[in-house]
């Protein structure tokens, strides 16, 4: 009976349809002289790649004067660096205009995360 079961089971995956996360990614705005995105720099961008939130929303960034790239979709446009944009599957998810510093960025990302779907498991 156990054969069976694995066939059966098989097959129901086979023709089920595939089901894909959404990819998230977090975008940020940045120019040139930008104090802010310079501390952000100091204090984020070397240990985000490592953590839970840059495995669920890899940092990607433009200048904010350059063109969007391609298959993005914000609400509103962007005018303050830096500028955080959480993006599921293009299209905007939620924002962070500008850098309130290390513990304000983690618990405010931690918001857009959850509030896009986006679990984050901590330790301790």
């Amino acid at each position: 009976m156990q054969p069976l079961f694995l066939l059966m089971l098989a097959i129901t995956l086979l023709v089920s349809p595939v089901v894909s996360r959404a990819e998230m990614m977090l975008l940020m705005a940045e120019e040139d002289g930008c104090m802010w995105c310079a501390r952000w720099d100091a204090e984020i961008s070397g240990i985000y790649p490592k953590t839970p939130e840059g495995h669920a929303a890899p940092l990607q960034r433009i200048n904010i004067h350059a063109a969007m790239p391609e298959g993005i979709a914000l609400e509103r446009p962007l005018y303050y660096t830096p500028t955080f944009v959480l993006l599921d599957d293009g299209r905007e998810a939620g924002r962070i205009e500008g850098y309130p510093g290390e513990d304000f960025f983690w618990g405010l990302l931690g918001i857009l995360l959850r509030e896009a779907g986006v679990l984050i498991e901590t330790s301790g």
